[in-house]
C-alpha cells in the first residue's frame, strides 16, 4: 500500500476558487448599483437643460381666466440674448425630445401643462410628437403651432449676435 498525502496545490487552488467566486459577486454587486442609479432619473434634469417651471396655467390660445391673448404678454426672458429654444406645455401633457445636434440628448420626456424648458446650447435637434401642445421660441420668435397630433421634427441654432 502507498502512502496518502495531499497534493501541495489542493488548498491553494481553493482559495484562487473562493477568490474569483467573490470576484464575481463583487462585479454583480457594482453592476447591481449602476443599473439602480442609471433607472433611478425620477424627474432630473439632465445637464444643460433648465429646471422646469410652473407658470399659471393657459388655454390652446394661450389665454389664462379668460382673457384675450392681447392682453396677456408671453413671459419674458433676457433682454440681450434670448435662448436658442424655449419650450411651454399647454396642454396635461407633452412629449418632448431635445440633443444637441450630433450629441448627447438633453431631454426626452413629458412635461406637464405648465412647465418650461429652456436651452443655450449653440445648435438643437427638436422632436415635438404633438406639435399643437406646446408654445415654443427658438431664438425669441414664436413657431406657428401644429395641428392637433401633428409630429414636428427641427433644429434650433443660436442666431448670430452682432
Amino acid at each position: 500500500m502507498g502512502r496518502h498525502r495531499s497534493e501541495p496545490m489542493g488548498i491553494a487552488r481553493l482559495a484562487l476558487v473562493g477568490v474569483a467566486v467573490l470576484a464575481v459577486l463583487a462585479l454583480i454587486g457594482v453592476g447591481a448599483v449602476a443599473l439602480v442609479g442609471t433607472l433611478d432619473t425620477g424627474d432630473a434634469v439632465p445637464p444643460g437643460a433648465a429646471e422646469p417651471s410652473a407658470v399659471p396655467d393657459r388655454t390652446a390660445d394661450g389665454t389664462t381666466d379668460g382673457t384675450t391673448a392681447a392682453t396677456v404678454p408671453e413671459p419674458s426672458r433676457t433682454a440681450t440674448s434670448p435662448p436658442t429654444l424655449f419650450v411651454e406645455c399647454r396642454a396635461d401633457r407633452c412629449p418632448l425630445f431635445v440633443r444637441v445636434s450630433g450629441g448627447d440628448v438633453l431631454e426626452d420626456r413629458e412635461l406637464d401643462r405648465g412647465q418650461e424648458a429652456v436651452y443655450s446650447q449653440p445648435s438643437l435637434d427638436v422632436v415635438l410628437n404633438d406639435a399643437s401642445t406646446v408654445y415654443v421660441e427658438v431664438n425669441g420668435t414664436a413657431r406657428p403651432p401644429g395641428e392637433p397630433g401633428e409630429r414636428q421634427s427641427f433644429t434650433a441654432r443660436r442666431a448670430k449676435d452682432g
